[in-house]
């Protein structure tokens, strides 16, 4: 995976934050996994209907609130979240773009929008993380959208993942230099 530049809005907010290097290479590698994710499913399923824009905007600022709770980038916790969807309606982004910030950490939303799990899927197979309930339902939304069976999606979105996940390890190692 070829890790890629943020758009210049993500990254003007970033200095404007003062944000730390960490924050920045995470979300680099956020927005570089839901980019090639996307790609791969514009690939294997050329007739789905995913707002990749709005994809890698939510990639690319997930984790904004960490610029203010900086604790949270080397410890759990959530209240990066609700701050990240603030800050950024703050800076004059939409209510559409801020939600990302939000969702990321709260995806089994009932009202949740196939778009949303596409950045929290980016943002755990980055690391080679594979969450089974997440995958489901992103599976489960892919073979609604296109009114086919769920385990011939799955199984195409298993591989898909598991391309992923491959080169964890030097994906960490750069974000941790």
């Amino acid at each position: 995976m070829e890790i890629i530049d943020l758009p210049n809005r993500i990254t003007d907010l970033l200095d404007e934050l003062n944000s730390p290097e960490r924050l920045r290479k995470h979300l680099q590698i956020v927005h570089a996994t839901a980019y090639d994710l996307i790609s791969q499913f514009k690939e294997k399923w050329p007739f789905i209907s995913i707002n990749e824009e709005l994809v890698l905007f939510g990639a690319g600022t997930h984790d904004i609130g960490k610029a203010e709770i900086k604790s949270e980038l080397f410890e759990g916790g959530k209240k990066h979240e609700l701050r990240g969807k603030q800050l950024l309606i703050e800076h004059g982004f939409t209510q559409n773009e801020a939600k990302f910030a939000f969702t990321h950490g709260n995806w089994q939303d009932k009202n949740i929008m196939l778009e949303d799990l596409l950045v929290t899927l980016a943002d755990k197979v980055w690391k080679g993380k594979r969450v089974d309930a997440l995958e489901e339902k992103v599976g489960q939304m892919l073979a609604e959208k296109l009114t086919t069976d769920y385990w011939e999606i799955y199984t195409g979105l298993d591989q898909i993942l598991e391309k992923l996940a491959n080169g964890a390890d030097e994906r960490l190692a750069w974000q941790n230099r």
